[in-house]
Formats: C-alpha cells, sequence, structure tokens
C-alpha cells in the first residue's frame, strides 16, 4: 500500500480505554499513521471497563486528531449493566450512528480498506456497505466471538432461536469479507468452521507492552500503600465481567484463609464488581482496587508474586485474554483455568500452570504450589518473560499487520499476507 492509500476503521473501543480491545484498535491505527498511511477511525465514547461514559466525552458526533488518527467519536447507549439484550442495544446503537460517520469520512478519504473490529459484528454491515460503495477491501478482525461468548457465559439462552439465528447472521457477515483475521490459531481454525475460507483467515494477534516489563518496577509503593507488608500477592487484573469466572479467585481465597504468607488483589472495574465484593466479605486474605493507571501499571504486575487468568470452561477458544501478554512481560509466572489444548492452555503451559475451569481446589492448589516451590516459580517466570518477547513483541507482530492490510489494499497478494495466513 502506497502511503497515500487511506484505511477507514470502524471500532467502538479505542483510547483512552485503558483496557481490553480499545488499546489494540488504538496501536492499530497509530502504526498505520506511522507507516505512513492515513487512518480515520469510528469510534464510540469511551466507556470501557466501567460501562458509564467518560467526562467529556458526551453529546452528539465529534471529529478530532489523535497522535496523527483522524478520530470520530459516535454517540451510542451505554447500559449500566449490560446483559444481553441492553447489550444487543448498545452494540446496534453504535453501529446505527457509525453509518453516517463512516459514509462520510469516506466520502472524504476514498479508503482503499475498511478494517472493521468485532466486537461488534453488528458494525460489520456498516463496514461493507462503505466498502462496496467505495470500491474498497473489507477486512474484519475477531477480537472474541460474541455470539458464542453470550451463550457460553449464559447472557442469552444458547437453546432459543434468537442465538440460532445470530450465528446464521454471522457466519453471513464474516463470508463476505475479503480478510478475516482473528488473534489466535484456535480461534482461525473456529473462523474456518463458521465457513470461512481458509486462505481469507489471517492470524493477527495482540501484543504485550513490553514497557509494563520494567526491570526495575518493585510494586513497593503498592506494598506500602494497601498494607500488604512481606506477603506474596496473588493478582488478578483487568475486567470484571461473566467469561472471567473470577469467582473461582474467592473461592480459592476462602480456601488459602490460613496462609498468613498470602493475599489475593483484585484490581479491575466491570459488572459483576459488586457481586465479587459481596463474595469477598469476610475474607482477609481479599482486597479490590480499582483499575490502575497505565503509568503505574508495571509496578503493579511487579507486584505479583503468581498472575491469575480465570476463564469459565466454554469461552477458552472464544477469546485469547489479551491481559495474558502483559503477565508474561511481567516475568512472573501465571495461573490460568483451560482445559487441556484450548488456545489459552497452550499459551500458558511452560509459563505456569493451568487447572481445570471451575475447579477452585485445583486452582488454590497451583498458587500455593508456586509459592511453595519458589525455583519453579522462577523458572517459569523467566519462560514467560521470554516467550512475551518472542511471540508477543509488539513492533513485529504490529509490522505484519500492517503489511497484510497494505497486501490487500493494493488489490494484490503480498509475502506477509501469506506468512500471515492460517495453515
Amino acid at each position: 500500500m502506497t502511503s497515500s492509500v487511506p484505511v477507514l476503521l470502524i471500532g467502538v473501543n479505542y483510547a483512552p480505554e485503558p483496557v481490553g480491545i480499545g488499546p489494540y484498535t488504538t496501536g492499530l491505527a497509530e502504526a498505520l499513521v506511522e507507516a505512513g498511511r492515513p487512518v480515520t477511525v469510528i469510534a464510540g465514547q469511551p466507556y470501557y471497563p466501567q460501562w458509564r461514559a467518560y467526562d467529556g466525552y458526551g453529546g452528539g458526533w465529534r471529529r478530532s486528531i489523535e497522535r496523527g488518527v483522524g478520530v470520530v467519536r459516535c454517540p451510542h447507549y451505554i447500559p449500566r449493566n449490560p446483559g444481553g439484550l441492553k447489550r444487543i442495544v448498545h452494540l446496534a446503537s453504535y453501529a446505527l450512528t457509525a453509518l453516517p460517520a463512516a459514509l462520510a469520512a469516506a466520502w472524504r478519504a476514498r479508503p482503499g480498506v475498511v478494517v472493521v473490529i468485532a466486537p461488534a459484528l453488528l458494525s460489520v454491515p456498516v463496514g461493507w456497505v462503505v466498502a462496496r460503495l467505495f470500491g474498497a477491501k473489507l477486512w474484519v478482525h475477531v477480537q472474541d466471538f460474541e455470539v458464542d461468548a453470550a451463550m457460553a457465559t449464559g447472557l442469552v439462552d444458547a437453546r432459543g432461536f434468537v442465538p440460532k439465528l445470530a450465528l446464521w447472521v454471522e457466519r453471513v457477515i464474516l463470508r463476505a469479507a475479503d480478510r478475516v483475521s482473528t488473534i489466535s490459531p484456535q480461534m482461525c481454525a473456529r473462523l474456518v468452521e463458521k465457513g470461512v475460507a481458509p486462505e481469507r483467515v489471517i492470524e493477527a494477534r495482540n501484543w504485550a507492552n513490553l514497557a509494563f516489563a520494567r526491570l526495575d518496577a518493585t510494586g513497593n509503593d503498592y506494598r506500602r500503600d494497601w498494607n500488604l507488608g512481606d506477603r506474596k500477592v496473588a493478582l488478578y487484573s483487568g475486567n470484571i465481567a461473566n467469561k472471567q469466572g473470577i469467582e473461582i479467585i474467592i473461592e480459592a481465597a476462602r480456601l488459602l484463609a490460613d496462609r498468613r504468607d498470602l493475599v489475593f488483589v483484585i484490581c479491575g472495574e466491570g459488572p459483576n464488581r459488586a457481586r465479587l465484593a459481596q463474595l469477598a466479605e469476610g475474607l482477609c486474605n481479599v482486597q479490590l482496587h480499582d483499575l490502575q493507571p497505565a503509568e503505574k501499571v508495571a509496578d503493579l504486575l511487579a507486584l505479583a508474586a503468581v498472575h491469575l487468568l480465570p476463564q469459565i470452561p466454554d469461552a477458552a477458544d472464544l477469546v485469547l485474554p489479551s491481559k495474558l501478554a502483559n503477565m508474561l512481560g511481567s516475568g512472573r509466572p501465571v495461573v490460568a483455568t483451560a482445559a487441556a489444548g484450548t488456545g489459552l492452555a497452550v499459551e500458558v503451559e511452560g509459563a505456569g500452570l493451568v487447572t481445570p475451569p471451575g475447579d477452585a481446589v485445583a486452582f488454590a492448589d497451583a498458587v500455593a504450589h508456586l509459592l511453595d516451590h519458589p525455583e519453579q516459580a522462577q523458572a517459569f517466570g523467566e519462560e514467560a518473560r521470554v516467550r512475551a518477547r518472542t511471540r508477543w513483541g509488539k513492533d513485529a507482530l504490529l509490522q505484519r499487520f500492517v503489511d497484510a492490510i497494505g497486501a490487500i489494499a493494493r488489490r494484490q497478494s503480498g509475502p506477509n499476507d501469506t506468512e500471515l495466513s492460517y495453515k
């Protein structure tokens, strides 16, 4: 792609959202600009993970330039308690307001490729309309399989007509794209199962922010501020929602309540936080804190003796949690819940311990084992740091993604396109 071929990127989540999909969409847009590609992003109002609009971002459509990226903010519905129907309305409202914004941006820029970030799949028809009207290629990037995840987490009844219809619509939408990318080999295989031609499927994984992996980070300020003393910390930091299955952390804390050398620290926001706080009442070895600012994340990650990464049983191959990359980069072992052979299990094995989903006893035993075997924990941590650099390096992954988008925008295959393709 020459520097004159613009890219239109459609995705509800964008900076300044600190976690989830937003940082990766932002990183891709900024990398495209650094490579000389004009980029316009059709984003929503920032709301995640608190599920409320950030101060200063209300109102109607707003245009700005952010770090060289043209950003159009669209108004949309933000539910305080994002259940199944409310979440659908939330995403549908963004798709409706994104359509006129995307058409106007495309009229001005004449993009060569339209990239849609899913979630939300409801935005893909917006991208399809724009791509067909302006002769652009359509690229869909799947961060997680939202329909499958909604059924796995109980947000919608998998036996009803609506999810069956949604899965059919999803197949139609995905097969309409010129390229479909996703973030792990297992998720690539799932795309093929959903009917996407293998030659159109590309792996484009998320990356670790190695700025969070500073060797001089200690976490001592947190120890002082949170009165942790010299206790070992089992840490979870991120979104607190259904698919995380974070309740298992509280169960493990209850099982290990007699260990005075251990405290479970949970930092995050999300729809399930209030319920989690209720479950933790009376436990002296659990602390809940707000999501920490980006400039302090390196110290937060360094605070951990072990990182915790729970997932519910049916979500392990629907999404590869983005937080894993930074956990590995911190050089600390990970305890994850995942079935053998799933994408999450494959990424963690050798850099931590994997236990069966929902098995609180095994989860607690794994945490205790790493505390009681520091040499093994250190070896896992060293492998984790190496893995973050070799598998999750930001510069290399972003460059391959940018090159692949460039190849399709030129209306021809390129060597990097082949390198990324799912096999």
